[in-house]
């Protein structure tokens, strides 16, 4: 199979790893897996991944620059020989769907979160995620959402979750020396128990630093905040958390990590992970990917998180937005006995390798692919 995927950047991102996830899969059946996107920090890991990136302004909403990027896609189609082109964000997606129509060759989307439509003009922009031959939701919710925001057929809609990398998410990979660099890197060296807690999440306000931040301060732990993710220009958001932190009498035990690109490493490090976002995820894959690590986890109790989470078993959900029961749940969990916090990051670990691992995802979606080909060689 030979699929033209298009993604406005490969800088960092669920999306983008995905992108690549499926490169690697294409590739490892024999396919071609060319990426067309402005590019960024993730192209090597594509090329290493077999991919191959075509660089080309698919990241602007220009609408003269969306139309030049028609035939820049169709062109790109007809020299990789592409038999599916495969769209993962809007402004490149109205691109790619006209090149499709062109080159008569199938298309599909991944709705990869949830696109807010405060005008009948922005549903309308929108809508072009939920006009694939196939439509991919990357969980229950999102396909719920999808179903409830636009006319389109069910059995259109698939579910294939995003998928952890199992092997690097395992905890038995990662050597003691990589955690400590990263505990180190936190201002915390071996001598210093702190308990660490990791928020792994790009710097914007709807992740829920903010609460983050807000619960340390009520906790009656010493406990060191992590915040793991890039600011991506947003210096005034940084500035107002820096602030925060003065002011709530934690910014010794607030941490700037930025761009990390040891994961692993993190999540082992961190006696706790929370992803306290105060709109849906998607999906939540850095909570499945810190269970996959065995680590406790607490997520927002809405979207994706709830079919990733299970209260009590595998990690615990707190309502969005709500600073006191995040605080009383991080209190709890950081002090859960141990032999308790293990047994639960052990199922949580089963269940993420069971259910959520990038093979699975691989195989769903390269079904998918075939599954359209076949279906476009019958009509």
């Amino acid at each position: 199979m030979r699929v033209l995927q298009v993604i406005p950047e490969l800088e960092a991102g669920g999306a983008e790893r995905t992108t690549i996830e499926i490169a690697e899969a294409l590739t490892a059946a024999g396919g071609a897996a060319p990426v067309a996107s402005r590019g960024g920090r993730m192209v090597a890991e594509l090329e290493a991944a077999g991919g191959s990136w075509i660089e080309m302004p698919v990241h602007s909403k220009n609408p003269f620059v969306a139309y030049a990027n028609v035939k820049r896609l169709t062109d790109a189609m007809a020299a990789h020989e592409a038999q599916i082109i495969h769209a993962r964000s809007r402004a490149p997606a109205w691109s790619a769907l006209l090149a499709a129509r062109r080159a008569k060759k199938p298309f599909i989307t991944t709705y990869h979160g949830t696109y807010k439509a405060r005008s009948a003009l922005k549903r309308f922009y929108n809508s072009v995620m939920a006009r694939g031959d196939i439509v991919i939701a990357n969980s229950g919710f999102i396909r719920d959402y999808i179903l409830s925001q636009h006319e389109v057929a069910p059995e259109r809609v698939r579910v294939v979750p995003r998928g952890v990398d199992i092997s690097r998410y395992d905890a038995a990979n990662v050597e003691p020396g990589r955690i400590s660099a990263f505990r180190e890197a936190c201002g915390l060296p071996p001598y210093d128990r702190r308990p660490l807690i990791l928020l792994p999440a790009r710097l914007t306000r709807w992740k829920g630093q903010v609460e983050a931040i807000r619960a340390l301060a009520a906790l009656d732990s010493q406990a060191v905040l992590a915040l793991a993710g890039d600011a991506q220009g947003r210096e005034a958001y940084v500035g107002e958390l820096k602030t925060l932190a003065a002011e709530t009498g934690v910014a010794g035990r607030v941490v700037f990590a930025g761009h990390v690109h040891d994961m692993p490493a993190a999540y082992g490090a961190a006696d706790l992970v929370i992803t306290p976002s105060i709109e849906p995820e998607a999906f939540g894959r850095t909570a499945a990917e810190a269970q996959a690590m065995g680590r406790r986890v607490i997520a927002a109790d809405h979207g994706g998180a709830r079919e990733v989470v299970i209260p009590g078993e595998t990690g615990w959900l707190s309502p969005p937005g709500d600073i006191d029961a995040l605080a009383k749940t991080m209190e709890a969990a950081l002090s859960l006995p141990e032999s308790r916090a293990f047994a639960m990051g052990e199922a949580a670990s089963a269940r993420i390798r069971a259910e959520y691992s990038t093979q699975a995802l691989q195989r769903a979606t390269l079904n998918l692919y075939q599954e359209l080909l076949k279906s476009d060689h019958d009509r």
